[in-house]
This record gives structure tokens, sequence and C-alpha cells, in this order.
């Protein structure tokens, strides 16, 4: 296969006196380096269902807990548009315990503002973070995280 590439290549790029221009100019930049696996990017943190159960939830650094948590069937895809603040309707809040609220940046004034206009009782829950708005690194390996009950306005 790349002995075909190389027949599509201009002339002087393979003829030349210089090898290293060829791969130079057609390197893959994209692809990922030997020294960078998938394996050493996994955060393994845990998820309280609704009915209470421990579940264990594996993600990857750089991913948002959310996608984390939509690939373990956690929270459903279909209700939440994924990644946009804008549109959000607060349906992947999670709740986290504090010792690793401390571990995350603080939320922006569009997450707060999405959680507080989302809540019941229009006080921000503490705990309460969208899970959109988490990206996974492995400071946050065995985070511990609760779904929430759905809102009344959310199970009509």
């Amino acid at each position: 296969m790349a002995i075909a590439a190389l027949g599509r290549l201009p002339f002087h790029l393979y003829h030349s006196s210089r090898p290293l221009s060829l791969f130079a100019r057609y390197s893959f930049s994209s692809a990922p380096s030997s020294s960078a696996k998938v394996a050493d990017r996994i955060v393994k943190l845990f998820a309280i269902d609704l009915d209470g159960n421990k579940r264990e939830v594996l993600g990857l650094t750089g991913q948002t807990l959310l996608k984390a948590l939509t690939n373990v069937g956690l929270i459903d895809p279909a209700s939440h548009r994924l990644e946009e603040i804008d549109s959000c309707s607060a349906e992947c809040e999670v709740h986290i315990a504090q010792e690793w609220l401390e571990k995350l940046p603080p939320a922006s004034y569009d997450e707060r503002y999405v959680l507080t206009r989302n809540s019941r009782n229009r006080v921000l829950n503490k705990h309460a973070r969208l899970g959109c708005q988490v990206l996974l690194d492995h400071n946050l390996q065995g985070m511990v995280v609760a779904i929430p009950e759905p809102k009344p306005w959310d199970t009509q």
C-alpha cells in the first residue's frame, strides 16, 4: 500500500537526495503516537444510580463526565444535546462528593445559572455540577458522583 502511494507522489519527492523531506511533508500528525495508549487515558470513577447501586464508570481523559455516564446508560443521550451549555436543560446534573469538588475547576457563570434555573427551589445545591461541563483527567481517578432523582417536570 505504501509503495502504491509513492507512485502517486510527484517524482521529485521520492527521488530526492533528502529522503526525510518526504516524511516531513507527508507526515501523519493526526495519528496517535506510540506512547499515547488508550489504557494510559482511562479514568475510572464510580456513579451511584437511582437505585442506590454503586457502578463503575470508565472514561477517558479529555472526555466529559456526561459522555462517560451516557456510555454506561446512566444518562439518556437523547435527553441532552451533548456539550452545548446554551441549550442545556440540566438533565445531565450530577452530585459530586465534596472531596472531588475541590479538585474540579469552579463552575462557570453559565453552569451555575443553568443549575439554579432548573433546581426545584431555585437554590443551587453546592454538590451539583453539569456532567457536560466536567472534563475528566487523572486527578479525578476514583471520583464518586450521584445521579439525582429526576425533577417532576422531567418525568411528565
